[in-house]
């Protein structure tokens, strides 16, 4: 079978730009934005009132979209796409249950996340009643500059491709702890490179800290990253260390024989 290559954006013949505009209508979709009239939709993708218009409508003739006569939002029919993915990914079918039986002995929440773009996207995901959910699951997706997982994978990069990531993507102030500065940030990336590991402090949410390591394949090149979740109330930032980063890389070690 010859080797597919994919085209650059414009230009190529083969690039589908109305393809590209529905995809974005889709990603525009979130937590932050539930529903979108028209208007916000279209600035929010940066496409006009026409073109989001017909995105949208075409969508909403798919199933994918639906729309109350202000509103729209996203159907259920839209689970498919996130559904193929992990039912087509070996590594999310191999590592839910190691995550649930996790979460089970910590009580408390875990995640394995990949990189896309200036995000980090999770792709598998186990939680108890105990834990901290905060509305996040599968498909769910965080700036990588302050996330655990994401300063794990930005680390596993070279170090001039994990500084351009950081420079394309906005740094917002979510919380008095978030880390935004560029110097911090890549001061923080070369502490994870020595240590192995990555914690936040309650950068993305007052009284939530993380803790996430490495996956490696066989060839010891970085895969994904794992996770727990826990509460300031419960943990301290040394007991999180010394408690939640020997369960993560107990995880880590089955899992290498599995991979």
């Amino acid at each position: 079978m010859a080797n597919l290559e994919y085209p650059r954006r414009g230009g190529e013949k083969e690039y589908v730009a109305g393809l590209e505009k529905g995809l974005s209508i889709i990603e525009a979709f979130g937590i932050q934005n539930r529903a979108m009239t028209l208007s916000e939709a279209a600035e929010i993708t940066g496409h006009t009132r026409a073109s989001a218009r017909r995105s949208l409508l075409t969508l909403q003739g798919l199933g994918y979209v639906e729309w109350d006569g202000k509103y729209f939002r996203l159907a259920a029919r839209v689970l498919r796409l996130g559904h193929a993915y992990v039912t087509s990914n070996p590594l999310s079918r191999i590592v839910q249950p190691m995550l649930e039986a996790l979460s089970e002995r910590t009580q408390e929440s875990s995640s394995l996340a990949v990189l896309d773009g200036t995000d980090i996207v999770f792709v598998a995901r186990a939680a108890t009643r105990q834990s901290l959910s905060s509305g996040l699951g599968l498909g769910s997706r965080l700036p990588a500059y302050c996330a655990a997982t994401g300063r794990v994978l930005l680390a596993a990069l070279p170090k001039k491709e994990a500084e351009s990531i950081l420079k394309r993507g906005r740094r917002y102030q979510l919380t008095p702890n978030t880390r935004t500065a560029m110097a911090d940030l890549l001061d923080l990336l070369n502490e994870v490179r020595r240590q192995g590991y990555a914690v936040c402090n309650e950068e993305l949410e007052l009284g939530v800290r993380s803790i996430a390591v490495p996956v490696r394949d066989a060839a010891g090149q970085t895969m994904a990253a794992m996770s727990i979740v826990a509460s300031t109330a419960r943990y301290s930032l040394e007991r999180i260390i010394d408690t939640l980063l020997p369960q993560l890389e107990s995880v880590r070690r089955a899992l290498g024989t599995m991979l």
